[in-house]
């Protein structure tokens, strides 16, 4: 854990640990926080070291550019999931623990690669925005 517990580390915690489920970007974290005096060089700054401690984890997230996305992975179970992430919504959830085994087994057994599964998001559409057939 990070040396220093400053009111800007807490205050950015805190935010990120109540969007857990979403990919979000330092200027998007910093605009939320405008009101708590936290600067974007300090988010930066702060993400970098909460990335480097595991406590976040780097993302692709539709519509972000090139700009990073970040996700609160403080959770040991969120670090040991691997991640279903909706390109419609940016909502990110949890594979089931079971199929995500079976997956990981199955693709160690047909192509002998060994998912890694602090790393790996599996991009799609979910069930709230996936389009019903009428």
């Amino acid at each position: 854990m990070s040396k220093y517990q400053t009111r800007q580390r807490k205050e950015l915690l805190a935010y990120l640990s109540a969007h857990a489920d979403e990919a979000l970007t330092a200027r998007h974290i910093a605009r939320e926080l405008g009101n708590s005096e936290i600067s974007l060089s300090a988010v930066y700054r702060n993400l970098n070291e909460l990335e480097k401690e595991g406590l976040l984890r780097r993302v692709a997230a539709q519509g972000a550019g090139r700009e990073a996305c970040y996700q609160y992975a403080a959770d040991e179970h969120c670090r040991e999931a691997l991640h279903l992430a909706c390109r419609k919504c940016g909502r990110s959830f949890h594979m089931d623990g079971e199929t995500a085994d079976a997956l990981i087994a199955r693709v160690a057994e047909r192509d002998g690669f060994q998912l890694d599964r602090t790393e790996t998001v599996l991009y799609g559409v979910c069930g709230n925005c996936r389009e019903v057939p009428r």
